[in-house]
């Protein structure tokens, strides 16, 4: 949500999160050779969605996301996905706080790790040095929050 509501704020585009798209259509039962079509299908959206952005392009998940949920679930991660995290990075990245509460869907797992995946993610973008705040706030305040911390980062006034 967050993506799509600065996208609204920013009068621009947003990219959703494909997999989401993906396994609504597939199912949720998913393989490994899945995390790499979903990865080329988040960036396939992207590219598409570039051509239509104003200011800014706000995307709802990307590489990182992928290589650690591959990690995580397989222990290995597509080459293909580590040759984007480190030549697709993206202007500033935007770490949602795990303060909202946990939100069942059936694409959804593993909601008693929710600290040790934020720890995975937090340490991803710190050890690459990729520009980055974590997000907290519930309802409008995380929104508020993101374009705060946005308007500081690009300098807008």
């Amino acid at each position: 949500m967050l993506a799509a509501d600065l996208a609204k704020f920013y009068g621009t585009s947003w990219v959703p999160e494909y997999a989401r798209e993906y396994l609504e259509q597939k199912g949720p039962v998913y393989v490994e050779e899945d995390i790499l079509k979903i990865a080329r299908g988040q960036l396939e959206r992207e590219s598409e969605a570039a051509a239509k952005a104003s200011q800014f392009l706000f995307c709802d998940t990307e590489f990182i996301v992928t290589k650690i949920w591959s990690e995580f679930k397989y222990h290995r991660c597509h080459p293909w996905i580590t040759r984007q995290v480190e030549h697709h990075a993206y202007d500033l990245y935007l770490l949602c706080d795990i303060d909202l509460p946990w939100q069942s869907d059936p694409l959804r797992e593993h909601p008693g790790l929710r600290k040790e995946l934020f720890k995975l993610f937090y340490d991803e973008l710190s050890s690459r040095g990729f520009p980055f705040f974590v997000i907290d706030g519930l309802n409008h305040d995380r929104l508020n929050n993101a374009v705060r911390n946005i308007t500081d980062y690009f300098k807008i006034k």
